[in-house]
């Protein structure tokens, strides 16, 4: 019982306060200490039990909860997950909650389907599993719902067929990374000359999140960064981010890569999935490929990475050091499907390289 993460949450809306604690009273990992309707009432719980972690809403009264997350992590770092009614206005502001030190941001649960409200469950408590996990800086009524499979690849495409893909003089760079992954993707990106090959990235995060991520990143890179539409051709100097909610496949026509953008279930009990991008990387890029697994948590993209590097792609993991949670990297070295492990201050020169070869 003492292991379990003490979670506290916080949401002005008491239908919300409810929902969520349901959801994560009904995973045995996870005790919900408390909830509170504001900051101010978060405090005064605080005060009684330290929580492992703490969801939050953005929008509260008395103390924004931007405020409060500012505080937090600033005095005593605590990890935090926003949990938030995503609107493309307010996206700016859940761009900022990760600057200020948020885990990850996820979609308020919806009352709807059985369908919908098990995927918000996995989602919403995945979130908190990877919080638990994370390596923080400081800063300036429902009914237990068994899991569904966790599903592969297999749901959305069929495996390499086992042929090499002919080599070709463009490479393509596939991209995947979860919890910590906005500032990684940064850094990596950052780094990026102006005529590096095209770049592929699948990060988890809910719909609307990503346009307002891809135009934050393009207005600091050399390169164009955009978030990806169906039937996008990849090119040098760009980097296509899967939308949120939605999967993302590379693929090829004759000398031409562009992507597929489509619905599907979860897979990796996500969506978009890394898996996905990497299987389809493996089956039309081959060894013109080269796959980048970064911090996050859970094993999405070890199985699609261990594909491209049987298909001939060079693969790098991110390190543990540089990680904020190391599970993707770690489960992907496990595998067997990583040529190299590296700090992230270090991939992108190792990615121009590989692909200058």
């Amino acid at each position: 019982m003492s292991n379990r993460i003490k979670v506290l949450v916080v949401d002005d809306s008491a239908l919300v306060r409810q929902t969520l604690t349901e959801i994560l009273a009904s995973d045995p990992e996870i005790e919900v200490i408390g909830s509170a309707g504001d900051p101010y009432a978060a405090v005064k719980r605080m005060e009684v039990e330290a929580p492992d972690v703490i969801t939050l809403d953005i929008e509260m009264p008395r103390m924004d909860g931007l405020t409060f997350l500012r505080k937090i992590m600033t005095q005593h770092p605590i990890p935090v997950v926003v949990c938030s009614t995503l609107t493309e206005a307010g996206s700016e502001t859940l761009l900022r909650a990760m600057e200020y030190g948020a885990t990850d941001i996820i979609l308020k649960p919806k009352l709807g389907t059985r369908q919908f409200l098990e995927e918000s469950r996995i989602r919403v408590v995945d979130a908190v599993k990877a919080a638990a996990r994370a390596k923080l800086k400081k800063f300036a009524p429902i009914a237990p719902i068994k899991v569904a499979p966790k599903l592969s690849a297999d749901a959305m495409l069929p495996g390499p067929t086992g042929k090499a893909m002919f080599q070709t003089t463009e490479k393509v760079v596939a991209v995947g990374a979860s919890t910590g992954g906005t500032e990684a993707l940064r850094e990596f990106l950052e780094a990026m000359p102006q005529n590096c090959p095209g770049i592929v990235i699948v990060q988890h995060m809910p719909e609307q999140f990503t346009a307002a991520f891809a135009k934050r990143l393009d207005g600091i890179c050399r390169i164009t960064v955009k978030e990806a539409q169906d039937n996008d051709t990849i090119l040098r100097g760009q980097a296509l981010i899967a939308p949120g909610n939605r999967h993302m496949l590379l693929k090829r026509s004759g000398a031409r890569y562009f992507v597929e953008v489509k619905d599907g279930p979860l897979v990796r009990r996500h969506r978009p999935s890394v898996d996905v991008l990497f299987r389809s990387a493996a089956r039309y890029a081959g060894k013109n490929a080269v796959g980048v697994i970064m911090t996050g948590m859970g094993d999405d993209g070890a199985a699609g990475m261990q594909e491209m590097h049987e298909t001939g792609a060079y693969t790098i993991a991110q390190d543990e050091a540089s990680c904020v949670v190391f599970g993707m990297p770690q489960e992907a070295i496990k595998l067997g499907g990583v040529d190299k492990v590296m700090s992230l201050g270090h991939i992108a020169q190792e990615v121009v390289r590989a692909c200058a070869n």
